[in-house]
């Protein structure tokens, strides 16, 4: 499914479950990971330290970068680092195109306090620029169920919203994982003068009724939501509900760089989600 992971990484990062979760998906498909810190160009690093001009944020990448590379030795995954200077979201993006990286993981929020790739900022602007899935996932101690027993994957009838449930099929396919599809009418829809019920309802029906074929063609077995209520909402209910371990979702893409997030619905998703989230561009 995935050859190359690119994992950037901050000192919260370099300890959290995301790490060892990358290193488990790696295993899993034989992939190599490529640790990479970014030295924030926007920031004031340089200082003099003993007559030499020292950047401190490399000096650190240095140290975040050897803490991670140690964990990864331990679990024999096969790895390579990297320390790159830059703007962050840009440079892990360009980076990942030009190392032809196949899968971003980020890092979302923590119990313990929040990583400098907080969405909202570098990951949330990662997550609308890749061109290629990003897996994020909070950083948390307790770590992530894997492989994936359970898959949701929420669709709004659109293309974007096919392909990234096209993307979370081959992913449930290869590891034996059941999947769940959701779609949701929002109560604001239900509420305006302009929405035809039974119209609203066929076209859910139509939007499961796709998937649940390209899933079967799979071999995957799948199971239908049908909700309404705040999409979000609903969608992160499901996953507690059904006790699953990952979310496939659609993004905007490169198209879209002036908007947010499909509805806003993803970077709700992403924000909020106790399990790993897979955004997918629309490209």
């Amino acid at each position: 499914m995935y050859d190359s992971i690119l994992l950037p990484i901050d000192e919260a990062a370099a300890e959290s479950s995301l790490l060892y979760h990358a290193a488990e998906l790696a295993t899993w498909d034989d992939a190599t990971v490529e640790l990479l810190f970014v030295a924030d160009t926007g920031r004031d690093s340089v200082t003099v330290a003993e007559g030499e001009i020292v950047d401190a944020l490399v000096h650190e990448g240095e140290e975040v970068v050897d803490e991670a590379a140690s964990l990864l030795d331990s679990l024999g995954v096969e790895y390579t680092t990297s320390i790159e200077q830059g703007t962050p979201a840009k440079t892990i993006v360009d980076y990942a195109e030009r190392q032809d990286h196949d899968l971003i993981a980020m890092p979302t929020h923590g119990r313990e306090g929040i990583s400098r790739y907080l969405l909202g900022s570098v990951t949330g602007k990662v997550v609308r620029l890749a061109p290629m899935p990003v897996l994020t996932a909070p950083i948390d101690e307790e770590g992530f169920e894997f492989p994936y027993g359970g898959i949701l994957l929420p669709t709004d009838g659109s293309e974007t919203a096919l392909r990234a449930a096209r993307h979370g099929l081959d992913f449930a396919a290869e590891l034996g994982a059941d999947a769940h599809v959701i779609t949701v009418r929002e109560d604001s829809v239900l509420a305006s003068a302009g929405d035809a019920v039974g119209e609203g309802e066929s076209a859910a029906q139509e939007a499961i009724d796709e998937i649940t074929a390209a899933a079967e063609s799979r071999g995957v077995n799948v199971t239908p939501h049908m909700e309404t209520g705040e999409t979000d909402e609903e969608i992160l209910a499901c996953v507690d509900r059904e006790e699953l371990d990952a979310v496939v979702i659609g993004s905007t893409g490169r198209s879209g760089l002036d908007r947010v997030l499909l509805g806003s619905i993803a970077e709700k998703v992403v924000r909020s989600a106790d399990v790993p989230v897979v955004t997918v561009g629309g490209d």
